[in-house]
């Protein structure tokens, strides 16, 4: 049975051990709970933004689904819900294709130009979003695509790419070049030999990267601010426009909604962490 501590542990470096631990937990509840105090609050019967004396009691009669059914009243929000899956699907689609071949084509050794290249893949990250917002405007008024669900979704996608390079650039790290090469000898065409050695070995990767294209396509709300017309409203231009147009606890009802989505979604890219371990043989704990 392992010890919890090294035999050369002290009292003062268990003491800092506990002491860590302890300011990690404080900075990561003051980092959630202001999220999670908005699940209580979507329940509230009346139209408050703050937690009423009866909520406070527990009194069954100050809680209430209204919120939630409101959505499914409103066809605003319907239209914002239809457009962030449609949106965030099929910019996620095209962020994973392009980005795994990006990350593919930057793990080769014959790459010529691999940093600046992949300094400019990267450069979405990096550059503030108003800026891309901003030039992705002037540049699409010049293609008519200001307005149009295509150009969100090459916008959303621009915006995905870098995750999923960097996910599956990660992922091929590990990859040993030498199962592409045997299969390439044993008579297969490159893109057999990627599809049938390479792609499950790192779809792991594949997929983790797809989850955070299709969660910053979903977050998104700069680029449709400046792109979007009033056909392609997403759940976040939803949101900003209900907080400065009409208050009322649906948008902490669709928040909480939002919450639930996201960590289902941590979840998942937990699983597929560990199932990469796996694959590469290490040991989880």
């Amino acid at each position: 049975m392992s010890r919890r501590f090294p035999l050369y542990f002290g009292f003062w470096h268990k003491l800092g051990v506990y002491a860590v631990r302890v300011y990690a937990a404080a900075v990561l509840l003051f980092l959630i709970l202001p999220i999670f105090v908005i699940i209580p609050l979507s329940f509230n019967a009346e139209p408050f933004f703050s937690f009423t004396p009866e909520m406070l009691r527990l009194e069954p009669e100050a809680f209430s689904l209204r919120w939630y059914r409101q959505i499914l009243d409103d066809p605003n929000w319907i239209l914002s819900i239809e457009n962030s899956f449609f949106i965030g699907i099929c910019a996620t689609i095209v962020a994973t294709v392009l980005g795994t071949i990006a990350a593919v084509g930057l793990a080769s050794p014959a790459m010529p130009f691999k940093r600046l290249i992949t300094a400019l893949l990267l450069s979405p990250m990096i550059v503030p979003l108003i800026i891309i917002a901003a030039g992705m405007f002037f540049f699409y008024t010049r293609f008519n695509l200001v307005g149009t669900y295509t150009g969100l979704i090459i916008a959303h996608a621009a915006l995905g790419v870098p995750f999923v390079i960097v996910t599956v650039t990660a992922t091929l790290v590990g990859f040993d070049r030498s199962l592409y090469d045997a299969g390439l000898g044993l008579g297969a065409n490159p893109i057999r030999a990627f599809k049938d050695v390479v792609l499950p070995l790192i779809r792991p990767g594949v997929i983790s990267g797809a989850l955070f294209a299709f969660v910053t396509s979903f977050d998104e709300v700069v680029l449709v601010l400046f792109l979007a017309g009033p056909e392609q409203r997403t759940i976040p231009r939803q949101m900003f426009s209900g907080l400065r147009e009409q208050i009322n606890p649906t948008i902490l009802a669709v928040a909480t909604l939002l919450v639930i989505v996201s960590i289902a979604l941590l979840f998942t890219l937990e699983f597929l962490r560990n199932r990469s371990i796996r694959l590469r043989g290490a040991s989880v704990e």
